[in-house]
């Protein structure tokens, strides 16, 4: 219950001081008044909202973005390896910089505008602001649920539109032409992830003891995260997780002759079961393979003698897999096991994506309008 105390003042004229207790039952002021009635009105308004629980702490909302981002929030949050580093560097390289000094209670939707124009002015795309946007959304709503501060001000934040282009899917003509261009010790690699379209992380974490060669099959059980050594919690770069994305590991059928090529690198190497299959030296026991690294300097090159004329990332033959697959028949319901979804509608994204599939439409329209 809140209550008026008076202070002493130096000109005769009495003061009154609004008091009330706080969640923690400490003693709070909600200002000094020169009419008693004032102050206990005052007083009675901060113990409503503690009671409504609409009650903030003016000082908590003091504490700077950056103290609260990165020593409050992030350490705060269950998070993958590889979440956690992203969201690290997003806060190390687009919101310290920025928001850093700023106290929460001083920033408003109108400071986040401004974040996101000097954002575009530096030429950060339309897709990424929106990503980091939603970080920066949860940043502030957890400071709102610890009662930081009265609002989100990441509210109605007006963001650059994303223009989704049409996916072009590589198709098996083209594949070839790369494949032929691929340098021999990496051909291996390049097979097996358009043949199982596992994920990169996925393909460079297999090892012999997940190729069974009696039933066909390979394993998904682990998968390797590449972070910046600078957002590791580790201090690594490397990081090996003992399941894939969707923590549940998964069996893939595959060719007698994708595992023929297999088993001849694995000779070839002396590879041992737990070795990895594709490190980034040709030796057993070499170490992961940068993806970044096998990008510049094997898989760009490769693309542009190969004549393909769009971007094609190696995380396109993970699209291509699962297109080629819906083109040739296959069941939505295997194709998303294949490929580690956790929703159908992720597979559906596959579907039509070849750059004939409206004409093999067409050519049933017309087979049916014929019957």
């Amino acid at each position: 219950m809140g209550w008026v105390a008076m202070r002493p003042a130096s000109d005769g004229r009495p003061r009154y001081m609004a008091m009330y207790r706080d969640l923690h039952g400490r003693t709070r002021s909600a200002g000094t008044f020169a009419r008693e009635r004032d102050a206990l009105r005052a007083a009675q308004r901060q113990d409503d909202q503690l009671a409504e629980g609409k009650w903030l702490d003016p000082v908590a909302g003091k504490v700077t973005f950056g103290e609260y981002a990165v020593e409050i929030w992030l350490p705060s949050r269950h998070l993958e390896v590889s979440t956690r580093a992203g969201y690290s560097s997003y806060l190390r390289n687009h919101f310290v910089p920025f928001f850093g000094a700023m106290t929460l209670a001083r920033i408003m939707p109108s400071t986040v505008q401004d974040w996101v124009t000097r954002a575009v002015d530096q030429g950060l795309s339309p897709r990424s602001i929106a990503k980091y946007h939603v970080m920066l959304h949860s940043v502030f709503a957890r400071a709102v649920r610890d009662r930081l501060i009265a609002f989100n001000p990441c509210e109605d934040t007006e963001l650059p539109k994303v223009v989704t282009k049409k996916a072009r899917t590589l198709t098996p003509e083209e594949f070839a032409g790369v494949l032929a261009e691929i340098p021999d010790r990496f051909k291996p690699l390049v097979m097996t992830a358009i043949e199982t379209g596992l994920r990169w992380g996925e393909l460079v974490a297999l090892r012999p003891r997940h190729v069974d060669f009696l039933r066909r099959t390979i394993t998904v059980e682990e998968t390797i995260v590449e972070v910046s050594r600078k957002d590791s919690p580790t201090g690594e770069r490397m990081i090996v997780k003992p399941y894939p994305k969707d923590d549940e590991p998964r069996t893939l059928r595959v060719s007698r002759a994708l595992l023929d090529v297999l088993a001849a690198r694995i000779a070839e190497l002396g590879l041992a079961r737990d070795d990895l299959l594709f490190p980034s030296r040709e030796m057993a026991g070499g170490q992961p393979l940068s993806r970044a690294t096998f990008n510049t300097r094997h898989w760009r090159p490769a693309i542009q003698r190969s004549g393909v004329e769009f971007d094609l990332r190696m995380h396109d033959l993970r699209h291509a897999h699962a297109s080629w697959l819906l083109a040739g028949g296959a069941d939505l319901k295997t194709v998303m096991e294949r490929m580690g979804h956790s929703q159908i509608m992720t597979t559906q994204r596959y579907l039509h994506t070849l750059p004939e599939a409206q004409d093999e439409a067409l050519a049933a329209f017309e087979r049916i309008r014929k019957r």
